[in-house]
């Protein structure tokens, strides 16, 4: 029996990027129906995550065609909750998910490598850049920081993955029992444990509109990801903190050495830098220590991470 594929593509403030997404993924579809490799129940899913302009008007004018089916966030929000939206809604009916960006960066040819893989019996395969040939040097520098620096951290990460995957029905209905609300996916699916894969692609070009992820929301979500699963920040505070006492006992030592030898100076530049340095450490700590407070607090409200506002499908669908 072919499998039900939902690819669920989540959308914010994406009308310059829609009407080719939609052409490329429908030619797609037909695709792989006639290499029989999926079956003719499977469906894209495009999640309108709060969009302010005409997104939600495209998706709905997408879904007259039955294999379209659109997911209306009632406000933004954010790319991971979206995806968690639209893999909620698809679980109920597909025998796989397939989550990927609106801009088509990843390249849906390896689509067939994916359904090939989960056909040999792989609940999860991660889609991998092959390279970073297309990012500035800024861009590519600070990705792959990111990825070394999580896995500094203990956190088990796929190298150069970004959210470019297809999860079984039974990985997405583990998936669904994390009841988290600091999400964030690239770290959570390996806890699943589920036999695993890796194709690898060659990111593409922006056809069209901005990108969702300027410099500071890459950096929030880097962080994001490293709070929400590695305690090492604090310990490495910690560690940071038993040094800077031990040195301190160390110029305590050293100070009453040289007043006994009648040769202390008064030295101000370095009182200063010692007081400014210390002062800074401790804000630091306090900040880091404060945003892992902040995470409990927003764990403990047990929030929903979104409110679905409409569903647009068929109607014959309904």
């Amino acid at each position: 029996m072919l499998p039900k594929v939902y690819f669920v593509i989540p959308c914010y403030n994406e009308q310059e990027m829609l009407p080719y997404t939609i052409e490329k993924m429908s030619q797609k579809l037909d695709s792989l129906l006639k290499k029989g490799l999926i079956s003719n129940e499977s469906r894209i899913v495009f999640v309108d995550d709060g969009s302010k302009d005409n997104t939600w008007q495209l998706i709905k004018e997408a879904t007259k065609d039955k294999r379209f089916v659109g997911v209306k966030l009632s406000r933004n929000c954010g790319h991971q909750n979206a995806l968690m939206a639209g893999m909620g809604y698809s679980v109920k009916f597909c025998d796989c998910v397939i989550t990927l960006d609106a801009d088509l960066q990843d390249d849906i040819n390896v689509i067939d490598e994916f359904i090939k893989k989960f056909e040999e019996g792989y609940d999860v395969v991660y889609g991998v850049r092959s390279s970073r040939k297309t990012d500035t040097f800024f861009k590519r520098f600070t990705a792959q920081s990111f990825y070394r620096l999580m896995r500094a951290f203990g956190v088990e990460i796929v190298y150069n993955h970004a959210d470019y995957r297809l999860l079984s029905k039974k990985a997405l209905e583990f998936l669904m029992q994390f009841e988290e609300r600091n999400l964030f996916l690239r770290g959570i699916i390996p806890l699943i444990g589920l036999k695993s894969t890796i194709v690898y692609y060659e990111r593409q070009e922006r056809i069209a509109g901005k990108t969702k992820y300027p410099l500071k929301k890459m950096l929030s979500f880097a962080f994001e990801g490293i709070a929400s699963f590695s305690v090492k920040p604090i310990k490495y505070i910690t560690s940071a903190g038993f040094l800077m006492f031990l040195l301190s006992i160390a110029i305590l030592i050293y100070a009453i050495v040289q007043k006994i030898r009648g040769e202390a100076v008064t030295g101000w530049t370095s009182l200063t830098i010692s007081i400014w340095f210390i002062g800074g450490l401790q804000l630091v700590a306090l900040g880091l220590i404060g945003e892992y407070i902040g995470k409990i607090y927003k764990e403990v409200k047990r929030r929903p991470l979104y409110f679905i506002e409409e569903i647009a499908e068929d109607a014959q669908e309904q």
